[in-house]
């Protein structure tokens, strides 16, 4: 069924829109896999405040002219689906890494990023980074060593005199 031109202008400023607002977009093959492995993979994105959309090549190609991703319209072919990442970039990276891992049929092709075009090598490195919230509980983790540590060591030598001064206390006693 073919669309309009209208409905064709509005499904380009909705993905004008999407890319705008990304900070990586990965794109991905779904040939092969069922309407529920789809799905399975959306719900999974969806939970991280990513989306996914399967857009047609040429419409992609006019979506993402002048913006930091308008390399990708060079490497679009065959079926292409769209990862929007919109916060933490590592994320999306992971949760495609983990479905691939899952459904040996799924293919991530490639990526765009602060526009640099990435490969599916590089994708995979991404999602082998940490995360925004790990790397914040790691920096917190250590901001909470240093305190923890000065207050230990000054409960040992408030231990240790007054250990002494039981000591003290008991010879004067004696």
């Amino acid at each position: 069924m073919s669309k309009t031109r209208a409905e064709k202008a509005e499904l380009i400023k909705k993905i004008k829109d999407r890319v705008e607002k990304a900070n990586i977009i990965l794109v991905t093959d779904f040939k092969g896999l069922s309407v529920e492995e789809l799905e399975d993979l959306r719900s999974m994105l969806r939970e991280k405040g990513i989306d996914y959309q399967v857009v047609k090549n040429t419409l992609a190609r006019i979506a993402l002219a002048d913006t930091q991703f308008q390399g990708l319209s060079e490497v679009l072919k065959d079926n292409c689906a769209f990862v929007f990442g919109y916060d933490d970039p590592v994320v999306a990276a992971k949760v495609l890494g983990e479905y691939k891992k899952r459904n040996k049929k799924f293919v991530i092709k490639y990526g765009g990023f602060e526009g640099e075009l990435l490969d599916e090598a590089k994708i995979e490195e991404l999602s082998k980074l940490a995360s925004r919230e790990e790397l914040l509980s790691q920096m917190l983790c250590t901001m909470n060593a240093v305190p923890t540590n000065f207050v230990c060591l000054f409960a040992n030598l408030l231990r240790s005199f007054l250990t002494v001064l039981n000591g003290i206390k008991d010879k004067k006693q004696d």
